[in-house]
């Protein structure tokens, strides 16, 4: 049990800005193992976002709410997912070769591929949180979007290799390869959103995160054949918001 929480605090310490890597006995054996707990991560940060929102809505308008939540959201993460997104959109959209496209991503600049990337994303986020908050649904839409996300994103482990453009990385052992015990408990976290979720609701996420999932590997091996840290933020930014469109679409 010991060993659990650790890999727990130390998955939310590097995937978040909450300060556990105090209480957390850091190796890279047991970071590289903390990945299966990443959709964990995914429903306590959305537990917090919804004791937010519980807390707001009696005495704010829902435009105001939202954007709260996603400040809150992006504070919580670091925008590290965000970040990931921005570059990859850089990179892809204006890189010319595998090399240069994955100096683009360790640029710390924001082109404008980035800033569209960024923008179009929180607007989508903005409308389908308002749109949700209508539909009475935006808790569970948090809580399955958030772990399902997450859960997705690392798949890309499985199947494509690490690249980078330095020797040095800040992805380090959560780069490594996933072992099987790692991929079990991690879509079996994801997986407890069947408990709130209607069947066709659970097979359409299913579905179109499984099709996207296809899609962003593709897109993945055609440009910089393989993935990065980066990548993996961005593949888990589109999740999340296809989730939300899933949701609404079945409201």
């Amino acid at each position: 049990m010991r060993k659990h929480i650790n890999l727990i605090l130390l998955n939310l310490g590097f995937f978040t800005r909450i300060p556990v890597f105090q209480w957390a006995k850091y190796s890279d054996e047991e970071m590289a193992q903390s990945r299966r707990y990443f959709a964990l991560t995914g429903l306590l940060l959305a537990g917090l976002l919804i004791g937010l929102y519980t807390f707001l809505s009696p005495f704010l308008p829902s435009s105001v709410v939202v954007v709260l939540l996603m400040t809150a959201s992006v504070l919580l993460t670091g925008a590290l997912h965000e970040d990931g997104l921005a570059d990859v959109a850089d990179a892809f959209g204006g890189g010319q070769d595998k090399a240069h496209k994955l100096a683009i991503m360790k640029d710390s600049r924001l082109g404008t591929y980035g800033t569209l990337a960024i923008g179009l994303v929180l607007l989508t986020k903005f409308a389908a949180f308002e749109a949700l908050i209508e539909a009475q649904r935006l808790p569970i839409a948090l809580l399955t979007a958030y772990a399902v996300s997450r859960a997705f994103a690392l798949l890309h482990i499985g199947t494509l290799p690490y690249v980078s453009s330095s020797q040095s990385s800040k992805s380090g052992p959560v780069a490594w390869p996933m072992q099987s015990q790692d991929w079990l408990v991690l879509f079996a976290t994801a997986g407890i959103c069947i408990v709130w979720l209607s069947w066709w609701d659970f097979i359409a996420i299913a579905l179109v995160c499984g099709v996207l999932f296809f899609v962003l590997n593709s897109f993945m091996k055609r440009h910089i054949e393989g993935f990065t840290g980066d990548t993996l933020g961005a593949a888990q930014q589109v999740q999340e918001v296809a989730i939300y469109v899933v949701l609404l679409a079945n409201s």
